[in-house]
C-alpha cells in the first residue's frame, strides 16, 4: 500500500535520488531538461509515493510549456523505485496527478515516452508538435484534460514564460 501526496521542497533531493537511480546518466542533458531549465514544476501537480514505512518508492513531476501560442503541462519524469516496478504504481502517479491538473483546469498534457506504455493512460502521438532536437517524433505524446483540447494545437515546444 502507498500513501501518494504532494511533493514538497523537503521531497526535492530524495526525487532527484530516486530519477538518478532510475535513468540513464546523462538524463538532464536530453532536450525536456532545457525546457525545464530556471522553470519551477507546476505547484501541486508534482507528487510522490511513500510505502507504510514512508520510504520513497515513487515520483512525478510537471512544467508548464508553451506549444505556439498555447500553453500546455509537460509530465515527466515519472519513476519508480526498481524494487516497486510492477505494482502499478507508476500509474497510479500518472492517474492522481492528472485528477489533479483536470480539477485545476489545465487544458492538455505532453511527454516524451514510449507509445505501448502511455497509451494505456490515453496518451497518443501528436504529429503537429515538435520538441527540440534530438527528441523522436515518435515518442511525443499527448493527452487532452478537456474535450477536443489537442485539436489545432501545432508548433515547437518551448519554455513556459
Amino acid at each position: 500500500m502507498y500513501h501518494l501526496t504532494q511533493e514538497t521542497p523537503d521531497d526535492w533531493w530524495e526525487v532527484e535520488a530516486l530519477y538518478d537511480l532510475c535513468f540513464a546518466p546523462g538524463r538532464e542533458a536530453l532536450s525536456s531538461y532545457r525546457l525545464r531549465d530556471e522553470v519551477p514544476p507546476v505547484a501541486g501537480l508534482s507528487h510522490v509515493a511513500r510505502d507504510g514505512d514512508g520510504i520513497l518508492a515513487g515520483a512525478i513531476r510537471y512544467w508548464p510549456v508553451s506549444v505556439g501560442p498555447d500553453i500546455a503541462l509537460l509530465l515527466g519524469p515519472v519513476a519508480v523505485h526498481p524494487t516497486r516496478q510492477g505494482e502499478g504504481l507508476g500509474g497510479q502517479l500518472i492517474e492522481t496527478s492528472l485528477g489533479v491538473a483536470v480539477a485545476e483546469g489545465w487544458a492538455r498534457v505532453m511527454l516524451v515516452g514510449d507509445a505501448p506504455y502511455y497509451g494505456r493512460f490515453g496518451f497518443a502521438q501528436l504529429s503537429d508538435v515538435i520538441m527540440p532536437p534530438p527528441t523522436n517524433p515518435a515518442r511525443v505524446l499527448g493527452r487532452a484534460l478537456q474535450a477536443r483540447a489537442w485539436e489545432g494545437v501545432r508548433g515547437q515546444v518551448a519554455r513556459a514564460h
